[in-house]
């Protein structure tokens, strides 16, 4: 985006450090902030790792890991930033006060993200003094590949500035989703949730292992949702009548106690369970080894989905 120049990221964990790859790879100047000791060496190892995923899915020009910077001081970095992105851990009195820290120094006119991933945006921005450049903006790990980010402007943020921040990732190749209307978890959490609350009581009922219910969700909806997503793929399953005729035969079927939305109590028998059933499907695979799968076969499926997005087929319709 013409107006954001540098920007700066405060919290440099996972999704910090996610973010970061993200920025240098679209040839945005960043300078990085987190008082945790190794904090910068963690980061460029970081960045270093991620670096051949962005670079297969293609640099913009001037993308450079050598426009990364590392300031202790929070704010110092925030001082010159056109876009800053708050991603310190969801403790809701933490945020509340590295916000308003990085509001109290950064320039008048810079936006503020935060990546949570559940805290309503209202609630963050009530003890900033200009809460008009508040925004959440929540990605998805791993930031540097999938390309989906939630915006979602908060009581007292101001059009303006949710339309540069959707601008801004619009301007980096991401899919924006506006949350209208805040809620807690946002959209795509709350889906997430769902599923995971479900797996959860599966195993917890001992009716499959954590590896079965995986593999139910991998060659079965996880393939369809890639593409579609629920209401689309339902759309469907009616067969030539469509939602109109899912709905009618399946509809009935929203009464039946097919799911426990309710999570489970997260008993030390249920603790173990899934951390011994995930620890065996890993097999000798390490941690590391895992990540790298994931992310080789992300940017493979990314490219297959980009060709079979709903707005990819529209597109090659116009053309014929």
């Amino acid at each position: 985006m013409a107006d954001i120049k540098k920007v700066a990221v405060v919290g440099t964990g996972v999704i910090g450090n996610g973010w970061i790859t993200r920025f240098l790879a679209n040839g945005y100047d960043v300078v990085a902030t987190d008082p945790a000791d190794g904090a910068e060496e963690r980061m460029r190892k970081a960045v270093d790792h991620a670096w051949p995923y962005v670079k297969e899915l293609g640099l913009a020009d001037g993308a450079s890991r050598d426009r990364l910077s590392f300031e202790q001081d929070l704010a110092t970095a925030v001082a010159n930033a056109d876009y800053i992105q708050e991603n310190v851990p969801e403790v809701e009195d933490l945020k509340e006060s590295v916000l308003k820290n990085i509001d109290a120094h950064a320039k008048k006119d810079a936006v503020i993200g935060s990546s949570t991933s559940g805290i309503k945006p209202s609630y963050l921005q009530r003890g900033l003094a200009h809460p008009e450049r508040f925004v959440v903006a929540h990605p998805f790990h791993p930031v540097y590949i999938l390309p989906l980010v939630e915006v979602v402007p908060g009581q007292g943020t101001t059009k303006e500035y949710t339309d540069r921040a959707m601008a801004f990732f619009e301007g980096m190749n991401m899919k924006t989703l506006l949350v209208r209307h805040e809620i807690e978890g946002h959209i795509a959490d709350r889906l997430l949730e769902a599923i995971w609350r479900e797996s959860l009581h599966i195993v917890n009922e001992g009716i499959a292992t954590t590896e079965e219910v995986d593999n139910a969700f991998i060659y079965g909806a996880g393939l369809r949702y890639a593409q579609y997503g629920p209401f689309l793929t339902f759309h469907l399953a009616g067969g030539e009548g469509g939602m109109r005729h899912m709905l009618k035969q399946f509809g009935p079927a929203l009464k039946k106690p097919w799911t426990k939305l309710e999570a489970p109590e997260l008993t030390d028998e249920l603790h173990d369970r899934v951390v011994e059933g995930c620890e065996d499907q890993s097999r000798d695979c390490s941690l590391s080894e895992l990540d790298k799968n994931r992310n080789e076969f992300l940017v493979k499926l990314l490219d297959l989905v980009k060709d079979y997005w709903p707005e990819a087929q529209q597109s090659r319709k116009t053309n014929e």
